[in-house]
Protein backbone atom coordinates (compact mmCIF):
# COMPACT_ATOMS: atom_id res chain seq x y z
CA UNK A 1 0.00 0.00 0.00
CA UNK A 2 2.71 2.29 1.29
CA UNK A 3 4.75 1.40 -2.71
CA UNK A 4 1.61 2.42 -4.73
CA UNK A 5 1.09 5.92 -2.50
CA UNK A 6 4.49 6.89 -3.28
CA UNK A 7 4.36 5.72 -6.69
CA UNK A 8 1.58 7.82 -6.91
CA UNK A 9 2.97 10.85 -5.55
CA UNK A 10 5.83 10.47 -7.40
CA UNK A 11 4.08 10.02 -10.81
CA UNK A 12 2.11 13.26 -10.29
CA UNK A 13 4.92 15.11 -9.57
CA UNK A 14 6.11 14.49 -12.86
CA UNK A 15 3.18 15.43 -14.65
CA UNK A 16 3.33 18.74 -12.73
CA UNK A 17 6.85 19.50 -13.81
CA UNK A 18 5.57 18.13 -17.49
CA UNK A 19 2.70 20.88 -17.35
CA UNK A 20 5.27 23.63 -15.68
CA UNK A 21 7.99 23.06 -18.56
CA UNK A 22 4.78 23.26 -20.78
CA UNK A 23 3.77 26.59 -19.62
CA UNK A 24 6.81 28.13 -19.80
CA UNK A 25 7.11 27.14 -23.18
CA UNK A 26 3.76 28.94 -24.13
CA UNK A 27 5.13 32.00 -22.80
CA UNK A 28 8.18 32.19 -23.89
CA UNK A 29 6.72 31.77 -27.75
CA UNK A 30 4.18 33.77 -26.97
CA UNK A 31 6.19 37.11 -26.55
CA UNK A 32 7.09 38.68 -29.50
CA UNK A 33 5.04 41.75 -30.15
CA UNK A 34 2.49 41.53 -28.21
CA UNK A 35 4.61 41.54 -25.11
CA UNK A 36 6.58 44.99 -26.46
CA UNK A 37 6.07 47.75 -24.68
CA UNK A 38 7.48 51.50 -24.52
CA UNK A 39 7.53 55.01 -25.97
CA UNK A 40 9.11 55.86 -29.57
CA UNK A 41 9.46 59.30 -30.97
CA UNK A 42 10.51 58.87 -34.65
CA UNK A 43 11.17 62.15 -36.17
CA UNK A 44 12.75 64.40 -38.82
CA UNK A 45 11.75 63.90 -42.99
CA UNK A 46 8.48 65.40 -43.80
CA UNK A 47 8.31 63.42 -46.79
CA UNK A 48 8.38 59.76 -44.92
CA UNK A 49 6.01 61.67 -42.27
CA UNK A 50 2.73 60.35 -43.92
CA UNK A 51 3.94 56.95 -44.41
CA UNK A 52 5.42 56.95 -40.25
CA UNK A 53 1.99 58.34 -38.74
CA UNK A 54 -0.20 55.80 -40.41
CA UNK A 55 1.94 53.02 -40.00
CA UNK A 56 2.40 53.86 -35.95
CA UNK A 57 -1.62 54.37 -35.96
CA UNK A 58 -1.91 50.79 -37.20
CA UNK A 59 1.00 49.44 -35.04
CA UNK A 60 0.03 50.57 -31.94
CA UNK A 61 -3.59 49.50 -32.34
CA UNK A 62 -2.43 46.05 -32.66
CA UNK A 63 0.83 46.93 -29.63
CA UNK A 64 -1.51 49.11 -27.55
CA UNK A 65 1.80 48.90 -24.73
CA UNK A 66 3.54 51.15 -27.56
CA UNK A 67 3.31 54.63 -28.01
CA UNK A 68 4.79 56.01 -30.89
CA UNK A 69 4.85 60.07 -31.50
CA UNK A 70 5.49 60.69 -35.20
CA UNK A 71 7.62 64.53 -35.89
CA UNK A 72 8.93 66.62 -38.39
CA UNK A 73 11.48 68.46 -38.57
CA UNK A 74 13.70 67.12 -41.61
CA UNK A 75 16.17 65.35 -42.17
CA UNK A 76 18.93 66.69 -40.85
CA UNK A 77 17.16 66.91 -37.68
CA UNK A 78 16.27 63.27 -37.79
CA UNK A 79 19.98 62.28 -37.81
CA UNK A 80 20.87 64.84 -35.41
CA UNK A 81 18.63 63.54 -32.66
CA UNK A 82 18.51 60.06 -33.24
CA UNK A 83 22.71 60.63 -32.63
CA UNK A 84 21.40 62.86 -29.03
CA UNK A 85 18.86 59.96 -28.17
CA UNK A 86 15.94 62.53 -28.33
CA UNK A 87 14.51 60.64 -31.07
CA UNK A 88 14.90 57.03 -31.19
CA UNK A 89 14.24 56.63 -34.67
CA UNK A 90 15.64 59.05 -37.23
CA UNK A 91 13.96 59.52 -40.60
CA UNK A 92 15.70 60.94 -43.09
CA UNK A 93 15.32 61.10 -47.32
CA UNK A 94 19.42 61.07 -46.94
CA UNK A 95 21.96 58.91 -46.37
CA UNK A 96 23.63 59.78 -42.61
CA UNK A 97 27.16 60.10 -44.75
CA UNK A 98 25.71 62.74 -46.59
CA UNK A 99 25.05 64.80 -43.44
CA UNK A 100 28.26 66.93 -42.26
CA UNK A 101 28.10 66.73 -39.10
CA UNK A 102 27.00 63.04 -38.16
CA UNK A 103 29.01 59.99 -37.36
CA UNK A 104 27.36 57.58 -39.57
CA UNK A 105 29.13 54.63 -38.02
CA UNK A 106 27.32 55.01 -34.66
CA UNK A 107 23.53 54.46 -36.36
CA UNK A 108 22.18 51.57 -37.69
CA UNK A 109 20.38 52.17 -41.24
CA UNK A 110 17.03 50.75 -42.16
CA UNK A 111 15.67 51.70 -45.96
CA UNK A 112 12.20 51.44 -45.61
CA UNK A 113 10.81 52.72 -49.17
CA UNK A 114 11.63 54.92 -51.76
CA UNK A 115 10.09 58.11 -53.01
CA UNK A 116 10.31 60.03 -55.90
CA UNK A 117 10.21 63.88 -55.93
CA UNK A 118 8.78 66.19 -58.23
CA UNK A 119 8.88 69.88 -59.17
CA UNK A 120 5.60 71.45 -58.54
CA UNK A 121 3.97 74.60 -60.11
CA UNK A 122 0.37 76.41 -59.12
CA UNK A 123 -2.25 74.81 -61.31
CA UNK A 124 -2.70 78.37 -63.15
CA UNK A 125 0.64 77.86 -64.42
CA UNK A 126 0.29 76.06 -68.36
CA UNK A 127 3.49 74.31 -67.93
CA UNK A 128 4.04 70.50 -68.31
CA UNK A 129 7.61 69.93 -69.03
CA UNK A 130 10.39 71.68 -67.93
CA UNK A 131 14.29 70.36 -69.23
CA UNK A 132 17.07 69.89 -67.13
CA UNK A 133 18.83 73.46 -67.91
CA UNK A 134 15.20 75.36 -67.72
CA UNK A 135 14.76 74.28 -63.99
CA UNK A 136 18.09 75.04 -63.16
CA UNK A 137 17.39 78.57 -64.32
CA UNK A 138 14.31 78.86 -62.91
CA UNK A 139 15.63 77.35 -59.40
CA UNK A 140 18.81 79.69 -59.51
CA UNK A 141 17.01 82.88 -61.03
CA UNK A 142 18.36 82.88 -64.38
CA UNK A 143 14.35 82.59 -65.61
CA UNK A 144 12.23 85.13 -63.77
CA UNK A 145 9.21 84.70 -66.09
CA UNK A 146 7.14 82.05 -67.19
CA UNK A 147 6.94 83.33 -70.78
CA UNK A 148 11.19 82.46 -70.97
CA UNK A 149 10.41 78.87 -70.59
CA UNK A 150 7.29 78.94 -72.63
CA UNK A 151 4.52 79.95 -69.97
CA UNK A 152 2.43 82.53 -69.58
CA UNK A 153 3.59 86.37 -68.91
CA UNK A 154 4.01 85.89 -64.96
CA UNK A 155 6.25 86.60 -62.10
CA UNK A 156 8.03 83.23 -61.25
CA UNK A 157 8.32 82.59 -57.54
CA UNK A 158 10.44 80.43 -56.10
CA UNK A 159 9.78 78.38 -53.19
CA UNK A 160 12.69 76.74 -51.73
CA UNK A 161 13.07 74.87 -48.67
CA UNK A 162 14.71 75.26 -45.18
CA UNK A 163 18.80 74.38 -45.15
CA UNK A 164 18.02 71.05 -43.06
CA UNK A 165 15.57 69.49 -45.59
CA UNK A 166 16.19 66.08 -47.32
CA UNK A 167 13.89 66.81 -50.03
CA UNK A 168 15.72 70.22 -50.58
CA UNK A 169 19.20 67.90 -51.05
CA UNK A 170 18.16 65.24 -52.91
CA UNK A 171 16.40 67.54 -55.27
CA UNK A 172 19.17 69.93 -55.92
CA UNK A 173 21.77 67.40 -56.27
CA UNK A 174 19.48 65.14 -58.43
CA UNK A 175 17.36 67.87 -60.09
CA UNK A 176 19.55 70.99 -60.41
CA UNK A 177 22.85 69.05 -60.58
CA UNK A 178 24.35 70.84 -57.48
CA UNK A 179 23.00 74.20 -58.41
CA UNK A 180 22.17 76.42 -55.20
CA UNK A 181 18.66 78.17 -55.31
CA UNK A 182 18.08 81.58 -55.56
CA UNK A 183 17.73 83.41 -52.02
CA UNK A 184 13.51 83.66 -51.74
CA UNK A 185 10.89 82.27 -49.30
CA UNK A 186 11.16 78.62 -47.90
CA UNK A 187 8.97 76.09 -46.41
CA UNK A 188 10.52 73.65 -43.80
CA UNK A 189 7.76 70.69 -44.71
CA UNK A 190 6.30 69.51 -47.15
CA UNK A 191 2.89 69.96 -46.46
CA UNK A 192 2.97 73.72 -45.94
CA UNK A 193 5.56 74.02 -49.50
CA UNK A 194 2.49 72.33 -51.47
CA UNK A 195 -0.31 74.92 -49.29
CA UNK A 196 1.98 78.20 -50.34
CA UNK A 197 2.82 76.70 -54.08
CA UNK A 198 -1.52 76.54 -54.40
CA UNK A 199 -1.99 79.97 -53.47
CA UNK A 200 0.68 81.99 -54.57
CA UNK A 201 0.38 82.91 -58.06
CA UNK A 202 3.47 82.06 -60.52
CA UNK A 203 5.41 79.69 -58.03
CA UNK A 204 6.90 76.80 -58.15
CA UNK A 205 8.89 74.40 -55.65
CA UNK A 206 9.11 70.33 -55.39
CA UNK A 207 7.99 67.61 -52.81
CA UNK A 208 7.67 63.82 -52.55
CA UNK A 209 5.12 61.74 -54.60
CA UNK A 210 3.52 61.24 -50.87
CA UNK A 211 2.44 64.54 -51.81
CA UNK A 212 1.33 65.37 -55.04
CA UNK A 213 -2.67 64.71 -53.80
CA UNK A 214 -2.68 66.52 -50.96
CA UNK A 215 -4.15 69.43 -53.54
CA UNK A 216 -6.15 70.65 -56.57
CA UNK A 217 -4.41 73.79 -56.36
CA UNK A 218 -1.01 72.63 -57.69
CA UNK A 219 0.06 70.24 -60.25
CA UNK A 220 3.51 68.35 -61.14
CA UNK A 221 5.75 69.20 -63.88
CA UNK A 222 7.93 66.47 -65.98
CA UNK A 223 11.69 66.76 -66.38
CA UNK A 224 13.23 66.45 -69.59
CA UNK A 225 10.08 64.97 -71.04
CA UNK A 226 9.65 62.33 -68.13
CA UNK A 227 7.66 62.09 -66.40
CA UNK A 228 7.65 61.36 -61.88
CA UNK A 229 5.48 58.63 -61.89
CA UNK A 230 6.32 55.40 -59.59
CA UNK A 231 7.13 53.24 -62.77
CA UNK A 232 9.50 55.31 -64.35
CA UNK A 233 11.30 55.94 -60.82
CA UNK A 234 11.38 51.92 -60.43
CA UNK A 235 13.83 51.57 -63.41
CA UNK A 236 15.79 54.63 -63.07
CA UNK A 237 14.17 56.33 -65.73
CA UNK A 238 12.93 59.14 -63.74
CA UNK A 239 16.16 60.15 -61.48
CA UNK A 240 15.06 62.23 -58.64
CA UNK A 241 14.52 59.94 -55.98
CA UNK A 242 15.66 58.85 -52.92
CA UNK A 243 15.26 56.13 -49.83
CA UNK A 244 13.55 56.41 -47.15
CA UNK A 245 15.76 55.81 -44.01
CA UNK A 246 14.75 54.72 -40.51
CA UNK A 247 17.83 55.49 -38.30
CA UNK A 248 18.40 54.06 -35.09
CA UNK A 249 21.13 54.68 -32.86
CA UNK A 250 23.64 51.38 -32.54
CA UNK A 251 24.25 51.76 -28.61
CA UNK A 252 20.49 52.33 -27.79
CA UNK A 253 18.35 50.59 -29.97
CA UNK A 254 15.39 48.19 -28.62
CA UNK A 255 13.40 45.25 -29.94
CA UNK A 256 10.52 47.89 -30.21
CA UNK A 257 12.04 50.37 -32.29
CA UNK A 258 13.32 46.89 -34.99
CA UNK A 259 9.71 45.78 -34.18
CA UNK A 260 8.17 49.08 -35.60
CA UNK A 261 10.92 49.51 -38.58
CA UNK A 262 9.77 45.91 -39.52
CA UNK A 263 6.52 46.46 -39.34
CA UNK A 264 6.64 49.82 -41.62
CA UNK A 265 9.02 47.85 -44.43
CA UNK A 266 6.75 45.10 -44.71
CA UNK A 267 3.28 47.17 -45.05
CA UNK A 268 3.85 47.29 -48.32
CA UNK A 269 0.04 47.76 -49.06
CA UNK A 270 0.12 51.09 -47.02
CA UNK A 271 3.75 52.17 -49.17
CA UNK A 272 1.84 52.00 -51.93
CA UNK A 273 -1.13 53.60 -50.99
CA UNK A 274 0.80 56.49 -49.83
CA UNK A 275 2.36 57.45 -53.03
CA UNK A 276 6.08 55.27 -51.85
CA UNK A 277 7.65 52.34 -53.67
CA UNK A 278 8.20 49.46 -51.65
CA UNK A 279 12.43 48.27 -51.70
CA UNK A 280 11.27 44.98 -53.55
CA UNK A 281 10.11 46.54 -56.66
CA UNK A 282 12.99 48.84 -57.20
CA UNK A 283 14.82 47.40 -60.33
CA UNK A 284 18.03 49.78 -59.01
CA UNK A 285 19.77 50.16 -56.37
CA UNK A 286 21.77 53.88 -55.15
CA UNK A 287 24.51 54.10 -52.80
CA UNK A 288 25.58 56.59 -50.27
CA UNK A 289 28.41 57.73 -53.50
CA UNK A 290 25.06 57.91 -56.08
CA UNK A 291 26.50 55.14 -57.73
CA UNK A 292 23.62 53.23 -59.49
CA UNK A 293 23.64 49.35 -60.15
CA UNK A 294 21.04 47.15 -61.42
CA UNK A 295 19.31 44.67 -59.21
Amino acid sequence: MKKKLLSGIIAGAALLTLAACGNSDTATNNTDSSALSGKVIAGGSTALQPMAQQASTDYTAKNPEVQITVQGGGSGVGLTQVLAGTFQIGNSDIFAEEKSGIDASKLNDYKVAVVGFAPIVNKDINIENLSTKQLIDVFTGKVKNWKEVGGPDEKITVIGRAAGSGTRVNFNNLALGGATEVDGPTQDASGTAVTMVGQTPGAISYVAFSYLDKSKDIKAVSIDNVKPTVENVADNSYKVWSYEHMYTNKEKETAVEKDFIKYVTEDIETIKKLGYIPISEMKVERDAQGKITNK
